[in-house]
């Protein structure tokens, strides 16, 4: 995965090429599939590219379920430990490999980053079904989720060489699309590969090959990330030049001076002043919205009486609502300043979630989820095509790998910190107010996990006001300069 060569002919970075991909389509057929891939998806390269997310995409859902069930059937007893290990050594990797992921992205040719990413990952899934023990599935996680953050940054990085800057928005949400709505197909697929190993596999000889459910699911995973391997090998992605190459020197092919190249990273992804505001308010957005997901169905069983089906309720309305954000999104992008609607998003988000709290009526609680899903669904598309569009490409693996870091260290703070900080909070108010006060003669119900709730609106709210401050001052400094 070192530089690549490339001659006077190669193509320039950032710059669209022509599929040369051969067709057997008559010239009418042609030129509509071209117009619809250039207006649906910006390019037919960038078609491309989705379709080798929404692949490996299906195939990541599958595979977490299904190394999700391997560990509870090897944990049999300590089931809940054996889960959490092997669910940690899919997020541990982050914090540590993700900012060096990022130099590496940024000095090696991407699109072998991926296909190398792709094909190692398939290797890992084919091993797995053979895997007997705790520690097996930890190590094979750690590796997954390595190469998982080499081929993030670096597929994030090649957007903008494959769709023009005006098309980047629906590009980033018809990524949203391959990333998350690929989770129900993931799932059907895990419910299929049950019933087929009951059915049809049933003799010795599939035993040895391990084709239960959770080997077909492993099987079927490997096979993902091989055809999506295929379709980026397929890119028109841009490599450097001989004289890039030559500059570059051993800088290219040997890890000399990694620590210099993460600081101007870093140094990057804090000074600007729209890389700035994206970082923090995704990431701290994010420790506020994240409590949501355990908290939820606390809120729904002791406040809404609505149990289980209530938190499901929420789930749905959360989901549809991410949808609606991302598409209204993507009609109204042209028209739209987006470092203004990105903050205000988060602005309005907070408000929801105060207000998604403070009711005690499923459906009246339910929309306001929903109006955190809009919410939500807008700062994730902008954010990212705010990066694209600010971020010069020999930065892009950097900068995205710090939003990766940042991100996966916020939403895991919210996992961890949100029950604790409820429990606690819940005896704060049972102690001092036994749980109920009174606001302008009515009185009102203040069990922990609302108080909680409230709380991570207001880290919401300050992550928006923040957001805009570090706008304002961006635009003051360039104003003065």
């Amino acid at each position: 995965m070192i530089d690549e060569g490339g001659g006077s002919d190669s193509p320039k970075p950032g710059k669209l090429q022509p599929s040369k991909v051969q067709s057997n389509l008559t010239e009418p057929e042609q030129v509509f599939r071209e117009a619809f891939h250039v207006r649906v998806f910006g390019s037919p390269a960038f078609f491309r590219l989705w379709l080798a997310q929404v692949v490996s995409a299906t195939g990541d859902w599958l595979g977490l379920l299904a190394i999700s069930l391997l560990a509870i059937r090897i944990g049999a007893g300590s089931e809940g430990a054996a889960l959490s290990m092997v669910l940690a050594a899919r997020i541990v990797p982050g914090f540590f490999f993700g900012p060096i992921a990022g130099v590496l992205v940024d000095r090696w040719n991407r699109k072998r980053v991926m296909v190398t990413c792709d094909v190692s990952r398939a290797i890992v899934m084919i091993s797995l079904p053979f895997v007997d023990s705790i520690l097996g599935l930890v190590l094979a996680s750690l590796v997954l989720e390595a190469f998982t953050m080499l081929w993030s940054p670096a597929k994030e990085a090649s957007v903008p060489n494959l769709v023009p800057e005006e098309n980047l928005t629906n590009a980033n949400s018809l990524s949203v699309v391959a990333a998350y709505g690929t989770f129900p197909l993931g799932a059907a697929l895990m419910v299929l590969f049950g019933r087929l190993s009951t059915a049809l596999f049933s003799s010795s000889w599939a035993d040895n090959l391990r084709l239960d459910d959770e080997g077909l699911a492993f099987y079927a995973n490997s096979a993902t990330f091989l055809v999506a391997a295929f379709l980026i090998i397929t890119l028109p992605l841009p490599i450097r030049s001989e004289t890039e190459r030559q500059a570059m020197g051993s800088k290219g092919r040997e890890l000399a001076h990694p620590f210099q190249d993460l600081r101007e990273g870093w140094r990057f992804a804090f000074q600007n002043p729209v890389v700035r505001t994206v970082n923090m308010g995704l990431a701290t957005g994010l420790i506020g919205g994240g409590m949501l997901v355990p908290l939820g169905a606390i809120y729904a069983t002791e406040l809404l009486a609505a149990g289980e089906s209530g938190y499901g309720y929420f789930i749905t309305a959360l989901g549809l609502g991410v949808a609606t954000g991302v598409g209204l999104i993507s009609l109204g992008q042209r028209r739209l300043n987006k470092t203004r609607v990105f903050t205000w998003a988060l602005v309005a988000a907070a408000f929801f979630l105060a207000a998604s709290a403070s009711f005690t009526r499923i459906h009246v609680t339910a929309a306001m989820v929903f109006g955190i899903g809009i919410c939500a669904g807008t700062v994730y598309v902008l954010g990212f095509t705010l990066l694209h569009e600010n971020v010069d490409d020999d930065m892009r693996g950097r900068i995205f790998a710090t939003l990766y870091t940042l991100v996966r260290t916020c939403v895991l703070f919210a996992l961890a910190i949100g029950p604790l900080l409820e429990e606690t909070l819940d005896r704060f108010s049972k102690r001092f107010w036994e749980r109920n006060v009174e606001v302008f003669g009515v009185d009102l119900y203040v069990p922990g996990v609302r108080l909680t709730l409230w709380l991570a609106s207001v880290i919401i709210l300050v992550a928006g006001v923040v957001a805009v401050a570090s706008l304002r001052v961006g635009e003051l400094s360039e104003d003065h300069t």
